[in-house]
Order: structure tokens, then C-alpha cells, then sequence
């Protein structure tokens, strides 16, 4: 074997006759490195690792359990293997240096064959441990890089499906933006309520805005003569207009089954698409819930939905000025909108609106 592909030993005493008795069996298979001290050994250690550490108990000034436990502190020797040599037979003794970190204990006086064996397995079991690891190390890269992949499908998925509610009303591009940007800000400030803290994880929220540009996939479904209408819909197309939440909801939930697995972003999806109408008094559609019943996604899209639809022009109506828009917000809160994601997007109003002109469509500049 070359010199470098041999493990390294440190051994650790304060007697010399132990060093060199130590020194003389392990040389011929390993790299030897020796310290007559705690300091000595610690200062070896951490600037180049060993691959098994033999240390003596009793030595001045610093014990080997406090060697040990140095050791284990620092990254670079924490999962080094430490064999303790010690005259010491006492139970609380090898509970206190198992407690510490060491892997096994050698007595003395010292037998050679007791000592070339212990090691031998000790490195084995190291060389199998650091493999385990590194095959560890290379699956979570695997599993990483696949998780990156299915993120850019989703997120194309995403792009296509929301391109295809543009391509069908040209008005929504930017209210698809502006609203995604508003569901993103108002989760993030929900977040800051205590009981919302463990839901509201940085992964849900991301979550919920790459979700939100499908709230009105339902609308690919509607016809041309009612989605395209330049002014107000009769009673009868309302009632067709307003099918678009339980369609979008089904698509998403059928492009789920044929999947065969929706996972958390199809799942925020279809709660979006299928309640982002209803209302906390529970006069919304499609199916009537009310409060807490509406789920949480759904429950910002509403906002951040009549939001940009009241600051927005549209064939059938002109824009409304901030002043009128915050005030119909105030009054649907408790009625149209849960009340703590008004509270919310009281406090980040001005930022909202930043993006509302930022994002604003053409005819509205």
C-alpha cells in the first residue's frame, strides 16, 4: 500500500515507553503520529485528521476525557474513532469514557494482538461508516437534482397552463403577476401572527404564490361569446361565468389523478382555483363555505383577486381610485374577507400598490 493510502494513527501518552511501543507495532501497516500531551494532541488533530485516535486516560494537565471530549466538539475530529488505553477497570470508568465519545478501550498493560485487532476493526468499521455516508451524500444529490427537475416541469406546467387563460383574454397577464405578487406579500405578513407560524413555512408560501397564477384556469372553458363579452354579462351568463372556479378545480384535480400523485403544489391549486370566490359570510360560490371552511390559499387569493379587479379597468368598467378600492376592502372585511388577512393587507397597502403600478396594464398607465 503507498505511504499516503495508509490510515493514520495518532497515539496519545504522556509515557514515552508507551509511544514507542505503540509507534513500533503500528508502523509497519499505518502512518503513526504521536503527542506526549492533551495540547500537543489536539493541535496534530485538527490540522490534519487522523483516521483513529489511540489516547491515553491519565495524563497531566488535560485527561483523555477531556481530549475526547474536545474532539467530538469540533467538526474536522467529531466522527474521528477514539480507543481509549487506560489501567483503569472500573464500570464508571468505561461508562464515563463511552459518555465522552470513545469507541472501545484497550487496558493496560498493553498486548499487541489486543491492540492490532481492535484498531483493524475500528478502521473497518470507519471505512464502511464514511462509505455509508458518501453514498448518503451522493443519493440526497440525486434525490436534489430530481426534485430541481420536477420543479422546472412544474413550473413550466405552470407557465403553459396560466399562457394558455392569457392567450384566451388578453387582459389577464398582468392581473395574473400583480395578483401573485399580492397572494406572496399577504402570506408573508400572515406569517408573522403566532398561531399562522407553523403553517405559513417559507415552503408554503412559495407554494401558494406559484400556485396562485392558476385561479382562473377554470375560464379556458368558458365560451368565447360569454369570457370575451365587452360588457356586463346577463343573469344567465353570470350563472355559465361563474362555473370557472369548479372547472379550474377539476382540471387540476383531473391533471392529479392522471399523475397519480397531486402532491402539496396541485393540492394549493385546486383550493385556489375552486374557493378563491367564495366568501367568509359564506355567500360565495361555488359550493357556499364560510369562515375558516374556505381554505387559508383561497382566502388570500380573494382579496388580492377583488384587489386588482377594482383597481383595474375592464370593458365593463372603469378603474377605481385606491381611496374607493380600500374602502370596499374595509367593508368586506368580516363578510367578503377573513378579517386577519385584512388586518394584513392594511399594514403592506402601500407596498401592494407599488406593484399595482409597477405591473400596471397598458391601458391603465
Amino acid at each position: 500500500m503507498f505511504e499516503n493510502q495508509r490510515p493514520t494513527i495518532l497515539v496519545i501518552d504522556d509515557t514515552p515507553t508507551n509511544l514507542n511501543l505503540l509507534s513500533n507495532l503500528l508502523r509497519n501497516d499505518y502512518r503513526v503520529k504521536v503527542a506526549n500531551n492533551g495540547a500537543k494532541a489536539l493541535e496534530l488533530a485538527f490540522s490534519v485528521t487522523p483516521d483513529l485516535i489511540l489516547l491515553d486516560v491519565m495524563m497531566p494537565d488535560m485527561d483523555g476525557y477531556e481530549v475526547c471530549r474536545r474532539l467530538k466538539k469540533d467538526e474536522k475530529t467529531a466522527k474521528t474513532p477514539v480507543i481509549f488505553l487506560t489501567a483503569k477497570t472500573e464500570i464508571e470508568d468505561e461508562e464515563l469514557g463511552f459518555s465522552v465519545g470513545a469507541v472501545d478501550f484497550i487496558h493496560k498493560p498493553i498486548s499487541p494482538p489486543i491492540v492490532l485487532a481492535r484498531v483493524k476493526a475500528q478502521l473497518q468499521l470507519k471505512t464502511w461508516q464514511d462509505f455509508l455516508q458518501n453514498q448518503n451524500m451522493w443519493l440526497q444529490k440525486q434525490v436534489e437534482q430530481r426534485l430541481t427537475e420536477i420543479n422546472h416541469l412544474q413550473y413550466a406546467t405552470i407557465c403553459v397552463m396560466t399562457s394558455m387563460a392569457e392567450f384566451r383574454d388578453e387582459t389577464t397577464g398582468n392581473h395574473i403577476r400583480r395578483t401573485q405578487n399580492y397572494v406572496l406579500m399577504l402570506a408573508k405578513e400572515m406569517s408573522k401572527l403566532p398561531h399562522y407560524k407553523a403553517k405559513l413555512t417559507p415552503n408554503y408560501i412559495e407554494q401558494v404564490s406559484k400556485s396562485a397564477p392558476l385561479h382562473d384556469i377554470g375560464k379556458i372553458a368558458i365560451p368565447d361569446d360569454i369570457l370575451l363579452k365587452p360588457g356586463r354579462h346577463t343573469p344567465e351568463e353570470f350563472v355559465t361565468m361563474k362555473t370557472h372556479a369548479q372547472r379550474g378545480y377539476d382540471m387540476l384535480k383531473k391533471a392529479g389523478d392522471y399523475m397519480g400523485e397531486k402532491g402539496e403544489f396541485l393540492e394549493i391549486a385546486m383550493e385556489i382555483a375552486g374557493s378563491h370566490h367564495e366568501k367568509w359570510d359564506g355567500s360565495g360560490y361555488p359550493m357556499g363555505l364560510k369562515n375558516t371552511q374556505i381554505p387559508f390559499s383561497a382566502r388570500l387569493m380573494a382579496l388580492a383577486d377583488v384587489f386588482d379587479a377594482l383597481l383595474s379597468r375592464r370593458p365593463y368598467k372603469p378603474a377605481m381610485s385606491i381611496e374607493q378600492t380600500i374602502k370596499i376592502i374595509l367593508e368586506g372585511k368580516g363578510t367578503h374577507f377573513d378579517p386577519e388577512i385584512v388586518d394584513a393587507f392594511l399594514k403592506i397597502k402601500d407596498e401592494m400598490l407599488k406593484v399595482a403600478k409597477n405591473l400596471a396594464d397598458i391601458h391603465d398607465n
